[in-house]
């Protein structure tokens, strides 16, 4: 499964965690990213909308998002025709984004998540599938 990354100044740290513990060890993912690459201030829409292009684009599977609280890049994500970003602060969230509502991007809050949780969430959202049915119809609905 091909994942892109990015997060803002906010979200470095937690991003660079996730990807050395969650992302890095697993061999089924293929992770590209998108910055930012420092604490640096930087603006936070600037890799929502590089994460959603790739996501759109079909170059990824999937995107993640991390800013201070999520809610900046989950706003600024799905703008974009195709995304469904979910701004997750637990693991039920991740999972019913995935299953009722086929969430594409995953968006992850630094300031409102310890590390050890963001982790558990992005886990169990990647384990997730779709389960269609009855939900289908209300994805179609929200794509058009």
């Amino acid at each position: 499964m091909k994942i892109a990354i990015g997060s803002d100044h906010a979200g470095f740290d937690l991003k660079k965690y996730l990807l050395q513990e969650e992302l890095g060890p697993r061999a089924d993912l293929d992770v590209t990213d998108l910055g930012t690459d420092s604490g640096e201030s930087v603006d936070y829409p600037d890799f929502a909308k590089k994460v959603a292009e790739k996501v759109i684009s079909g170059e990824v599977d999937l995107g993640i998002l991390i800013c201070g609280t999520g809610v900046g890049m989950s706003m600024t994500a799905n703008k974009f025709a195709g995304i469904r970003a979910v701004n997750a602060t637990n693991s039920y969230m991740a999972k019913m984004g995935k299953r009722h509502n086929n969430s594409n991007v995953l968006c992850l809050g630094s300031r409102n998540l310890g590390t050890k949780l963001a982790a558990q969430i992005l886990s169990d959202w990647l384990s997730e599938d779709f389960e269609r049915g009855r939900h289908q119809r209300r994805v179609d609905k929200i794509s058009s």
